[in-house]
């Protein structure tokens, strides 16, 4: 059977790293790294996801500031607290919880926090910077994704990765950091031709396309590394069950490594916001280059 990469175990590590570099940087220049979050309206996973961030941000140390806001705010508003945030040297992360309602642009919002703030990773100039393998703030997920990887594989180099999905959340810069370890990577999608037998070249299956257990054991190369991104809700005998894209129970005896779904990805991904949020903080109060960022917590 595969070996299960335990997102909640590998999550406690980064977020016990985090927690001592808080303490680093108290020590060193006196200051608690802090969290902006912003929740528009009442969707009811984006409460969930929110009230997972502040408690985990509380856990590592780092000082979180909610803004809740009603779902009719306007546009202008939301723009000027941005701003209000950008500007406000208490705050070093800024997260605005997506979705949006639907009259909100989010590729404006996205764009109007300052890139230095941009814990999430999407400002085009975040995003620019990974795909020229330049330093900035990365996506949380694909993040969270490589850590993983590099649990199960001390080197990536000459593998062959596919990576399902072409999100800008989370398939192209998955693919952009596969590439940056130098795999010989491919972006598998809705109109690839012969998708199972793409798949089924893969030393690395990396599924982030939102399709409950799309991916069957006929799709995996037997001892690929399977990382399942997906979290999707469905009813199971009457009952609400949470699945990934992958069919883990179909895929597990062919995969040589397998993320679940709950406790893979998921807990990753929030721990590497707080990774990037004190990431962000240093390089601010060390008054480097925004872009000059990453990894460097």
């Amino acid at each position: 059977m595969a070996r299960i990469i335990d997102g909640k175990q590998l999550s406690a590590q980064v977020l016990k790293q985090v927690a001592a570099d808080v303490e680093a940087l108290k020590a060193e220049l006196g200051t608690t790294p802090g969290l902006a979050v912003v929740l528009v309206g009442e969707d009811p996973a984006s409460h969930v996801y929110v009230r997972n961030k502040v408690r985990q941000a509380g856990e590592a140390g780092i000082r979180s500031i909610e803004h809740r806001l009603s779902a009719d705010i306007s546009q202008t508003t939301l723009n000027e607290l941005v701003e209000s945030l950008n500007n406000d040297p208490d705050v070093h992360g800024i997260l605005v919880q997506l979705p949006l309602p639907d009259h909100l642009d989010e590729a404006e919002i996205i764009s109007a926090i300052d890139p230095a703030k941009d814990v999430d990773g999407f400002h085009p100039l975040n995003v620019g910077a990974l795909a020229a393998a330049q330093p900035g703030l990365i996506p949380c997920t694909p993040l969270g994704c490589m850590i993983m990887l590099q649990q199960v594989h001390e080197d990536l180099s000459g593998k062959n990765a596919v990576v399902i999905g072409r999100s800008n959340i989370v398939g192209k810069p998955m693919a952009a950091l596969l590439l940056q370890a130098s795999c010989t990577v491919t972006i598998a999608h809705s109109r690839t031709k012969d998708i199972e037998a793409v798949c089924r070249e893969a030393d690395i299956l990396v599924a982030a396309v939102g399709r409950p257990e799309m991916v069957k054991a006929d799709w995996v190369k037997p001892g690929a590394t399977v990382i399942d991104v997906g979290i999707n809700a469905i009813e199971r005998d009457g009952k609400r069950k949470l699945v990934g894209d992958v069919d883990f129970a179909d895929v597990e005896p062919v995969a040589g490594a397998i993320t679940p779904v709950p406790g893979g990805v998921g807990p990753m991904t929030i721990a590497c916001l707080m990774k990037n949020t004190v990431t962000a903080a240093r390089a601010q109060l060390s008054e480097t280059h925004p872009a000059a960022a990453v990894g460097q917590s």
